[in-house]
């Protein structure tokens, strides 16, 4: 199990564009930190480099004593600014193929803590960008994982959903998880904070 997520002087270079270099990390079981810095600073890229999809330009990303390939695919969520939701389908079939890709069971608990049971025979091309955005983080709770990578995961939700959302936050840090987060509004638990400089 991920216990603890480092970052050792990583650069990311994207369309021949370095996007940052240098980048220190060193997060712990029950610690979130927000990433932070103006659009197109690398926030986002950032993330994918940690879940795998990215390869540094240098640098080092490690997870402990995990090995990357099994931390990768079986000890972290990356949850993107995009939901990665087929729009044909409907929330129920889309949450079922997500935990079962995720190696989850716990659907009916997921359901009830994002009040989905409303949503669940609908298309997702039908639901708005706060409801798409719950069926997404339903994942998070049915396949439980350690270390979530979250891409602007406030942005489409409203007061309240914010709320429960930084509760959810909040009991997966309590049960020893890890958050990194690429923001723009601060999350509702406490983080520690990483800026990235164009």
């Amino acid at each position: 199990m991920i216990r603890t997520l480092e970052l050792r002087g990583v650069a990311v270079r994207r369309g021949g564009r370095l996007l940052f270099e240098g980048v220190d990390l060193a997060l712990s079981a029950g610690e979130a930190c927000a990433l932070t810095g103006a659009n197109g600073a690398g926030k986002t890229s950032l993330l994918r480099c940690v879940a795998g999809l990215v390869r540094p330009e240098a640098g080092e990303v490690a997870f402990g004593e995990v090995e990357p390939a099994e931390a990768r695919g079986a000890g972290l969520h990356f949850v993107g600014h995009h939901d990665g939701l087929k729009p044909a389908r409907t929330a129920r079939e889309e949450l079922a193929f997500w935990t079962r890709w995720c190696g989850g069971a716990d659907i009916a608990s997921a359901v009830e803590a994002l009040e989905l049971a409303p949503l669940l025979d609908l298309e997702v091309r039908r639901l708005s960008a706060g409801q798409r955005r719950r069926v997404a983080l339903a994942r998070l709770l049915a396949a439980p994982r350690p270390l979530w990578l979250l891409d602007e995961p406030l942005s489409p939700l409203d007061a309240r959903w914010r709320a429960r959302a930084g509760a959810l936050m909040q009991q997966h840090l309590a049960g020893g998880g890890l958050i990194l987060a690429a923001v723009h509004d601060p999350l509702p638990v406490a983080t520690r904070s990483l800026e990235l400089a164009a």
